[in-house]
């Protein structure tokens, strides 16, 4: 039994080593650095300078970093949830037989491979108050006779930043509900056939247990993901106009490179972290219930 203990463990060490560089480490740099008071970007520099709970008081008594914090939670949510519902429709979309079927579910995950830069010189062209695809159909169809600036207006420059974050999430969902579907027995939904049940009753009672679990997980670490986005938020808006799209992970960055505030921007890190591990416990129970 030893041996085997410990085999496994020989086997389990180079993805424990590479977990423990790339991911241990330099968390561990940024609970530390959070105890560092005093701007400067030296990471190596630190002995001169003093430490304490200074960056902590600081930053969780600032009123903007609980703005960004609620920015945050927007931002999770109304990605997630919309993408989730889209990705389920494609998903029951896909596992119906008809032609081009295959060529419909590789056209279905494209937006999930697209790196987020690229997504965001896409919908920033989309919704352009010049040209853009977007005010063009509003002014045509007579919804709207003005070109709106969605990502420079702060009504609706949040909403703009959703669109294509749902755009890019919605096919992970796609393609974990597609094999959780995959794996119901349509013995079930000839039996619920039978026993008169309608689409939406065979849905209740006979898919969604079937996708349950997989669609759980799914929600969870897309909300993680979501939770450190960066990189469509910084390419289209950069956390403006006037701070409406700034999460934490945006004010983490400014912090650091804009005000070279390492320390306070370090308590970020460490309080989005806070943050994930807070969900990751609310999570625990569903996922339990669903894997144990």
């Amino acid at each position: 039994m030893n041996n085997d203990r410990g085999f496994a463990l020989m086997l389990l060490a180079p993805a424990l080593i590479c977990v423990i560089g790339l991911v241990g480490w330099p968390m561990a740099q940024i609970v530390t650095f959070s105890f560092v008071e005093g701007k400067g970007l030296n990471v190596l520099d630190t002995a001169g300078r003093s430490w304490g709970i200074g960056n902590y008081v600081s930053v969780l008594s600032d009123g903007e970093t609980w703005e960004s914090a609620l920015t945050t939670l927007y931002y999770v949510v109304g990605s997630v949830g919309p993408a989730f519902l889209i990705g389920l429709g494609v998903a029951l979309l896909l596992n119906q037989n008809f032609p081009l079927r295959r060529a419909l579910r590789c056209l279905a995950l494209l937006p999930w491979a697209a790196p987020g830069v690229l997504v965001s010189i896409i919908f920033l062209w989309l919704f352009d108050p010049s040209y853009g695809v977007v005010n063009y159909l509003l002014r045509i169809t007579g919804i709207s006779n003005e070109d709106i600036g969605w990502f420079t207006n702060e009504d609706t420059a949040l909403y703009a930043v959703l669109i294509p974050s749902i755009w890019k999430s919605f096919p992970f969902f796609a393609l974990t509900i597609l094999g959780a579907l995959q794996t119901i027995p349509e013995d079930l939904y000839e039996a619920a056939d039978i026993d008169g049940a309608n689409k939406l009753q065979a849905f209740v009672n006979v898919t969604w247990p079937g996708i349950r679990g997989p669609a759980i997980l799914a929600i969870i670490l897309n909300a993680l993901w979501a939770l450190r986005e960066f990189d469509i938020i910084f390419a289209t808006t950069g956390g403006g106009p006037f701070r409406v799209t700034e999460t934490l992970g945006i004010r983490a960055y400014t912090e650091a490179f804009s005000y070279f505030e390492l320390g306070r921007a370090s308590t970020l890190g460490v309080l989005t972290i806070a943050f994930a591990l807070l969900f990751v416990l609310i999570a625990r129970r569903p996922l339990q219930k669903e894997f144990f």
